[in-house]
C-alpha cells in the first residue's frame, strides 16, 4: 500500500506526538545514532579522495532519497502509522512556526552557546544526547536564521529556478557545475551567492546542521523529504530527462572512480540510482 507523506504543517496533535515519540524510541535503542555515523562517513567533498557518494555529486538526491527511505522503514517498525513529513520553507519561514513549536522540534538555540532549551529534542530532558559528531558537544544546537548575520530561508522562485533546468545534472559533476537541477538544488555556489536551495536551509538552521554530523536534528528528515519532493516535481516536469551521467566516467577523467553512474551501485547499499527514480509504488506526498 502506498503512503502519504504530510506538509509538518498539517500533522495532526496525535501525529506529532506519534512522529516525535517514534525518534525518542530509536534514540533510546541506539539506531538513530547509526544513521549519524552512517551519513559522516560518506560527507565526501569535492577536495577529499574517494567516492563521493552523499553529497557535491549527482547521487547526492537518490542517496538521500534511499536514507530517509531507511529512516521511514525504522520509524514504522516503532510505529506503522508514522512517515517522515517534510517541511516547506517556502511557506512556513519563521523562527517560531512550524516546526519550530514546542511540541515538535522545539526552537532556536540560547544565544551564548545556541543549545536549544525547547521541545522534545532538549539535552536538558535528557532524551537526546549527541554522542556521535565531529566535535565534543553533547547537546542538540540552532540559530536560527542566524540574527547576527542574517540569511533567509529559499524563496519559492529559488525552487524553481533549479527545477526549470531540464537536465539533472553536467560534467565535471562535482560542486562547481553552473548548470544542471542537481547543484542548482543542492547550493554549492561562488561569488556573491554562495549557499543557495538545500545549503542554504542547512546554514539558516545553524548548530549541528552546518557539518557531516547535520542528522543529528530530527529537522533533517523534514528538509531532505522536501527535497525529494522536488526531485519528484523535477521528474514529473521533464519526463524525457533522467539521472546523470548514464555512464561513468573514463580512466582518464579526474572523475573516475568518484562518481555513481546511473546503474552502479550506490554505496551503502546494493542498489542503483536507475532503481530509486520511481518511488510512486512506495510513497507519495500530500
Amino acid at each position: 500500500m502506498v503512503y502519504v507523506r504530510k506538509n509538518v504543517s498539517k500533522l495532526t496533535r496525535t501525529e506529532r506526538r506519534r512522529f516525535v515519540e517514534a525518534l525518542l524510541e530509536l534514540k533510546r535503542s541506539g539506531e538513530y545514532d547509526e544513521f549519524v555515523r552512517l551519513h559522516i562517513e560518506h560527507f565526501v567533498g569535492d577536495g577529499d579522495r574517494g567516492l563521493r557518494a552523499a553529497h557535491m555529486t549527482p547521487s547526492f538526491l537518490p542517496w538521500h532519497r534511499r536514507f530517509v527511505l531507511d529512516m521511514e522503514s525504522a520509524l514504522q517498525r516503532v510505529d506503522p502509522s508514522v512517515t517522515v513529513p517534510y517541511w516547506d520553507w517556502t511557506r512556513d519561514r519563521s523562527t517560531t512556526s512550524v516546526p519550530w513549536t514546542d511540541d515538535l522540534l522545539g526552537g532556536t538555540g540560547r544565544p551564548v552557546d545556541r543549545q536549544v532549551m525547547t521541545g522534545p529534542f532538549a539535552y536538558r530532558t535528557g532524551n537526546w544526547t549527541i554522542t556521535e559528531s565531529i566535535t565534543n558537544v553533547e547537546f542538540l544546537t540552532r540559530n536560527l536564521g542566524r540574527p547576527r548575520d542574517p540569511i533567509d530561508l529559499p524563496t519559492r522562485d529559488d525552487l524553481n529556478w533549479a527545477l526549470k533546468d531540464p537536465v539533472y545534472d553536467v560534467a565535471p559533476w562535482d560542486s562547481t557545475v553552473t548548470k544542471g537541477f542537481r547543484n542548482k538544488m543542492e547550493g554549492w555556489g561562488s561569488g556573491r551567492v554562495v549557499w543557495r536551495n538545500h545549503n542554504r536551509v542547512h546554514r539558516w538552521v545553524g548548530g549541528v546542521m552546518l557539518g557531516g554530523a547535520s542528522v543529528n536534528d530530527p529537522v533533517f528528515w523534514l528538509v531532505h523529504a522536501f527535497m525529494d519532493m522536488q526531485w519528484q516535481r523535477w521528474q514529473r516536469r521533464h519526463r524525457k530527462h533522467r539521472y546523470l551521467p548514464a555512464k561513468p566516467p573514463g580512466r582518464g577523467s579526474a572523475q573516475y572512480g568518484r562518481i555513481v553512474a546511473r546503474h552502479e551501485r550506490l554505496p551503502p547499499w546494493d542498489v542503483t540510482p536507475d532503481e530509486l527514480e520511481d518511488m510512486s509504488a512506495i510513497y507519495r506526498y500530500a
